[in-house]
């Protein structure tokens, strides 16, 4: 269950593949040196950790196949709040330590398969792996399940993009992200501030990136015909790509040289366990379950991690013939480069810092290793503490506390922006430059969209503020049960009215609709105590399909 709650009053899993028991840790990671020596010495070690890597892979996607049914079968009525989570991330991420994005689309990939019977059969086999079963779930429906099947079990993941590109004649692909960083002065940055600010009033519990859209659609709402181009290309200096961008015509070409690196040895297929969540109707029974698929998923994770450093780090997905590392992970492992890098990143990280490395050892999770990871040497030691105490949002919103202190000290502004949005924000720059009849550089255009923003809204003045509004701005405009992360849209009152409870802010709690609507009032959670410090949460079972 979450952090902080109180549990009041609720096997194994049968017919595991053999490959699917980790082997032990490695004790320790390669030297630069060391790995030098390892990939130049010739076919044992070098190659040998190689192999060993892709068929970790498989072990883990046939994991990750089981685990995607039961994050699906938990979607289901009210199971998930049953369990004190109001969405499925929350739980993935608090309970299971799997990232965010990976449960999503884990659950969307089983939800999808349901009505793919043949696609299902060979993903289950080990026959198909999951990158290219969810590339070509979109296109595998009614008569045409069978040839695309056909092609996902021998095509490289690019071939099948191209070919699914085609047939959903340019269907919508998931958004990109990108990054965004400007440098502004302490007078910049106050006003861009104030924007911000602004901007947060009107939308309570927005995100940075949903209010530098707001100042970017108000300045180019007064100045769209100046919007042009510039001349300074498709992205400024203060944005840069989220991931390496894709070359496909040299993997394609590298694909011809190497006959789809016939030469690398096949690991065997790996079929996935049955977790049977057909069968189970309890929310206590499906995250027993998960749990213990999880936590065999999680005894891979030191391994997989240490041999995805040592192929990155060594090159030897180079010598392999693969245009980069992301393409070597989705080629010949199967499973998303950035999960991959992720955590081949986090385990260079481990190595570095004694104080994640004893963390780890001791116990701690690695979606909180993780988040520790991008913190200084120094200051991990101190962390570590907290991040035992914390749930992952909570132990998150703390250390972008501690990152807005450091970006003001570095005089910085950073964002992590959908393309959408800094495509817009680009626009507006652009609009900017040609109003001013001048070059000026991105943090200079950004003020500018700034005090526009500031003369527009300020003259509306703060608008008159709600009990309501008072107690979700004191929560942070977020949901205060724990482990969950969604916008606080309404309030509850601790003691109810009808049993004599009152306004007082003590009393009262910003929850999200799901928390107060299903949680609070059809009796899953209890909340007692005194806000915002003193409350302990309850999770009551009750009978849930």
């Amino acid at each position: 269950m979450g952090v902080g709650f109180e549990q009041i009053g609720a096997t194994s899993v049968a017919g595991l593949d053999p490959a699917l028991a980790p082997p032990p840790p490695f004790a320790a990671p390669l030297t630069p040196a060391e790995l030098r020596a390892l990939v130049h010495g010739g076919e044992n070690d070098s190659d040998a950790c190689e192999r060993l890597l892709a068929q970790v892979a498989r072990s883990q996607g046939a994991l990750d196949l089981a685990i995607g049914d039961g994050l699906a079968a938990l979607t289901v009525g009210h199971r998930l709040i049953a369990l004190s989570y109001s969405g499925l991330r929350d739980y993935a991420r608090e309970v299971l330590d799997v990232e965010e994005r990976t449960a999503q689309a884990l659950a969307r990939l089983s939800r999808g398969l349901r009505t793919r019977p043949l696609l299902r059969a060979a993903v289950q086999a080990g026959e198909v792996r999951l990158r290219h079963a969810q590339t070509v779930l979109p296109v595998t429906v009614g008569d045409a399940e069978a040839a695309w099947v056909a092609r996902a079990r021998t095509e490289t993941v690019r071939a099948l993009e191209v070919a699914v590109r085609a047939a959903r004649a340019g269907g919508d692909s998931e958004e990109e992200w990108v990054r965004f960083r400007v440098r502004l002065g302490d007078e910049d940055r106050a006003t861009v501030d104030e924007a911000l600010a602004i901007a947060g009033r009107h939308m309570p519990g927005s995100s940075r990136a949903q209010r530098l859209e707001a100042m970017a659609q108000e300045y180019l709402s007064e100045h769209s015909a100046e919007a042009g181009d510039d001349g300074g290309g498709p992205v400024g200096g203060a944005f840069g790509p989220d991931a390496a961008p894709r070359h496909s015509a040299l993997r394609e070409k590298l694909e011809r040289e190497t006959e789809r690196w016939s030469f690398l040895s096949q690991p065997r297929d790996v079929r996935a366990p049955d977790g049977g969540f057909d069968d189970l109707r309890s929310p206590e029974e499906i995250d027993g379950r998960l749990r213990e698929l999880s936590s065999l998923r999680s005894a891979w994770d030191q391994v997989f991690g240490y041999l995805a450093y040592v192929v990155r780090r060594s090159g030897l997905w180079r010598i392999a013939g693969f245009e980069s590392f992301a393409h070597y992970c989705e080629e010949r492992l199967g499973l998303s480069a950035r999960a991959v890098e992720q955590r081949a990143r986090l385990e260079r990280r481990v190595w570095q810092a004694a104080a994640l490395r004893q963390a780890r050892e001791e116990g701690l999770s690695y979606e909180r290793l993780r988040l520790l990871a991008h913190l200084p040497d120094a200051e991990i030691a101190d962390w570590v503490p907290v991040a035992r105490e914390r749930t992952v949002v909570a132990l998150r919103a703390e250390l972008e506390e501690r990152d807005e202190a450091q970006m003001r000290a570095a005089r910085v502004l950073r964002a992590r922006l959908p393309d959408r949005v800094a495509l817009l924000l680009q626009s507006a720059f652009r609009a900017v430059r040609a109003a001013e009849g001048r070059l000026l550089d991105d943090g200079r255009c950004l003020v500018v969209l700034a005090q526009h923003f500031v003369e527009t809204w300020k003259a509306h003045g703060r608008p008159r503020r709600t009990t309501s509004q008072k107690i979700r701005e004191r929560d942070g405009c977020r949901c205060q049960v724990p482990g969950c992360s969604r916008r606080a849209v309404h309030t509850h009152h601790i003691i109810p009215r009808s049993r004599g409870g009152t306004d007082h802010p003590q009393n009262l709690v910003a929850l999200c609709a799901c928390h107060h609507l299903v949680g609070i009032h059809e009796g899953y959670i209890r909340v007692r105590g005194r806000a915002p410090d003193e409350l302990t949460w309850e999770l009551v079972r009750v009978g849930v399909g």
